[in-house]
């Protein structure tokens, strides 16, 4: 089985923010959050992907997942740009400070914020919780449907972020190959996964790619009273919220319901 950590805080009930941030501990953070990494506005290569991750350690550990890039001519367009490393690492950096300031949750301290792995890899198992950028260019071997599968089974959660339109249909068909049988479900607000820390009030978001944002996830079983297994962010991109929270280009308020998202998926993630 995965290894979680207990935790002792008990779970904020924080309004939703509006136009008024002042004295809300999340937007005191987003200015103070300090971040040495790739610099801002850049697009993370194979040349960036230098060997960090760590060694378990019975703290929390964000995992990036890494894929197949044979949908985008091996990272060859667009500057060798990696769908799968967008936002990487600023967006799991400054997640972690945000987590270690509002919770009682221990990051891992690893010099590039999160442990990058494939599906196929052993040590997936030790972690509860990953995110995969970009699904709509993602490609998978049997060996490593064979793994998220039992990944997902074991007690992971994986989190689909960064993917818009007819992206759809690949992420359908690559998750079909890991679960058959497994329907997607649109996610309402009621959902536990959106009240595991902080209590959001409303799942409407501003349309990133012009389209509006949707949660969809997949349960245990296809049952909706068990285990919510995966949350796919569509339409959405909540990772660049994370990524740029820090630089004054995006709304504070944004920013803050963005990270309360990211919260709340790894606290459901470390108790379910």
């Amino acid at each position: 089985m995965l290894m979680h950590v207990k935790l002792f805080r008990r779970k904020k009930n924080m309004p939703w923010l509006r136009n008024t941030v002042a004295g809300l501990t999340v937007s005191i953070l987003i200015f103070v959050v300090s971040i040495v990494g790739l610099p801002m506005g850049s697009i993370a290569t194979a040349s960036d992907m230098q060997a960090g991750n760590i060694d378990y350690d019975s703290g929390f550990f964000f995992v990036r997942i890494r894929y197949d890039m044979s949908l985008r001519s091996a990272g060859r367009l667009f500057g060798g740009d990696l769908p799968w490393a967008h936002d990487y690492p600023r967006a799991e950096q400054n997640l972690a400070r945000i987590l270690e300031s509002v919770t009682a949750v221990k990051p891992s301290d690893g010099p590039n914020g999160s442990n990058i792995l494939d599906l196929d890899d052993p040590e997936l198992y030790k972690f509860p919780f990953a995110y995969m950028s970009e699904p709509g260019y993602w490609t998978l071997s049997d060996q490593e449907a064979e793994g998220l599968r039992a990944y997902l089974l074991k007690g992971g959660f994986l989190v689909f972020d960064d993917f818009r339109g007819d992206h759809w249909f690949n992420f359908e068909k690559q998750l079909k190959r890991v679960l058959p049988d497994s329907r997607l479900i649109e996610l309402d607000i009621s959902h536990p996964v959106f009240h595991s820390f902080f209590d959001i009030d409303t799942l409407e978001m501003p349309w990133m790619y012009n389209l509006p944002p949707r949660f969809y996830g997949v349960y245990e079983n296809n049952d909706p009273n068990g285990r919510l297994m995966l949350v796919a962010n569509y339409n959405n991109d909540i990772g660049e919220y994370w990524e740029y929270s820090d630089t004054g280009w995006l709304p504070i308020d944004l920013s803050n319901e963005a990270y309360k998202f990211g919260v709340n998926y790894v606290m459901y993630a470390m108790t379910h």
